[in-house]
């Protein structure tokens, strides 16, 4: 039907209604989403400012608080802020000095992704994320400052000569909390492996959390995602809580491992969740000339209910850096599923030092290459100027209470010639072999030690000690697990809250 050229017509009028309907609506359609982004927006600055959060505290609550938002951060995950991050520490640091009990400064971060490059943390301070907060690390290396290497290592890991700052770092700090509601630090670290295997990288990749020097750490409640290196590095530390966290990395990434306690005392890390491209856990101390002379070991540390994935390494290392020593570690309740190994000591000629006193109760693994893993020829050294005399001292080793599932073999335990890994203890162990499994469970060198209740039946330089000793059937003696609980596991977290 053709529309008539008169305006007084019917059909003419009728359609000049409907482009006045249509117009209408789209206009009431415009005022409605103006309206409704109005009102997103001002919930959204809402949010930034009016905000609670519930936290966990060692020493007292924060008597202080602010959001980063507040220092001009964009959490959009394209604007750096470095700076309003970097401000923010720098303002709720002026509170660190009344501690004891009370005071210092939390810094909340709220929902949105908030690119970052490195900065420091300050004392008697708690960093918060929203559940829904991502910490984004930068990708644009000048935002990494390059710092120096460790004194105990001598060098840095990957290269000769400095490294690059973590993402997180504190040094000569005291009373540190990072927390949140399970949100995110995530280190893109993508942008790090391509360069590292392509050697294009100048000096070591930092971390995702290094602490240097520094007394009462609580790590919690947060997930770390694709760190560059090692994901939790304290180093030179004590008193050290990791708690609840989640660690997520592709299994053939390089060295992410989870976390790293170095040269440490006084450790607690429990009811964690692993993945990652190296040891779940690793515990150092300095490497070979360096660690010697630097002198501190890592000591009195617990780790409890640990689950991990990694197929190329361990669920728990000592090592193989152990030139400062290490002692009294002891683990239990340990879940490993598709990782290389249960627990791998790693110390080589020119570390020195030694490795004693660790007990290992509770493992629970399926599908590894290896249960039991121990070697004196680790190879890697920071240069030649290693003592060839500096040979190892591992003594005191114990593990009971192990069933593994789907293992290709049940050990291999090569010590030193001149040294003799000594003191080492199997109790209650169970090895399901699979299908394609290597003819020999075990391979032994220069090693001495007991076993007892061990299937399939150890090497004979693990003598079988029956059912006699530990009182008739019992445990034997020298696998025993300390009854006596370290100070670190009886420390109870305070709850803490804050409204804005």
């Amino acid at each position: 039907m053709e529309i008539s050229s008169n305006p007084n017509s019917l059909s003419h009028l009728l359609h000049h209604h409907l482009q006045d309907q249509v117009s209408m609506a789209l206009r009431a359609l415009f005022l409605l989403l103006l309206v409704a982004m109005v009102a997103a927006a001002a919930r959204r600055d809402e949010e930034s400012r009016a905000w609670a959060v519930e936290y966990v505290a060692v020493t007292g609550c924060r008597a202080h608080a602010a959001s980063v938002v507040e220092f001009g951060a964009v959490g959009d995950g394209i604007t750096s802020n470095t700076k309003a991050f970097k401000a923010a520490v720098e303002h709720l640091g002026q509170y660190s000095k009344d501690g004891g009990g009370g005071g210092g400064g939390l810094l909340y971060v709220p929902a949105g992704r908030w690119l970052t490059g490195p900065f420091n943390l300050t004392s008697v301070f708690t960093l918060f994320l929203h559940r829904d907060a991502v910490i984004l690390a930068s990708q644009d290396i000048s935002e990494w400052p390059v710092i120096d290497p460790l004194p105990s290592y001598g060098r840095g890991r990957d290269k000769a000569g400095g490294r690059y700052s973590s993402l997180l770092m504190g040094v000569n700090l005291t009373d540190v909390i990072l927390t949140g509601d399970n949100g995110t630090i995530d280190g893109q670290g993508a942008f790090w492996w391509q360069k590292f295997h392509k050697n294009q990288l100048k000096y070591t990749r930092g971390y995702l959390v290094e602490l240097m020097y520094t007394d009462q750490i609580v790590i919690s409640n947060l997930t770390f995602l694709n760190s560059p290196n090692w994901n939790i590095h304290p180093v030179y530390s004590s008193n050290i809580i990791v708690s609840g966290i989640t660690i997520l990395a592709p299994v053939h990434s390089p060295n992410t491992d989870g976390i790293n306690p170095d040269s440490c005392s006084n450790v607690r890390i429990e009811d964690s969740y692993i993945v990652s491209g190296d040891d779940c856990v690793a515990i150092k101390s300095g490497w070979d000339e360096y660690g010697i002379a630097f002198g501190r070991p890592s000591e009195h540390i617990t780790i409890k209910r640990l689950t991990c994935i990694s197929p190329t390494s361990a669920a728990i290392a000592v090592g193989s850096e152990m030139s400062g020593g290490v002692r009294d570690v002891r683990a239990e309740d340990i879940t490993a599923i598709n990782t290389e190994s249960g627990v791998r000591l790693k110390t080589a000629v020119g570390r020195g030092a030694f490795i004693k006193d660790i007990y290992v109760r509770g493992m629970n693994l399926n599908t590894m290459k290896w249960v039991f893993w121990m070697t004196g020829n680790y190879k890697s050294h920071p240069d030649g100027k290693f003592d060839p005399n500096a040979l190892p001292e591992v003594n005191g080793i114990s593990y009971s209470n192990v069933v593994a599932q789907n293992v290709s073999m049940a050990g291999r335990l090569d010590g030193i010639e001149n040294a003799h890994f000594k003191g080492i203890c199997l109790s209650n162990v169970t090895v399901h072999m699979a299908m394609k499994a290597k003819k020999v469970p075990w391979e032994c060198t220069y090693i001495e030690g007991v076993s007892k209740d061990v299937s399939p039946k150890p090497c004979d330089s693990l003598e079988d000690q029956g059912s006699d000793e530990g009182g008739g059937g019992g445990e034997l003696t020298s696998c025993r697990f300390p009854e006596e609980r370290l100070p670190i596991e009886d420390i109870e977290f305070k709850r803490c809250s804050y409204a804005a």
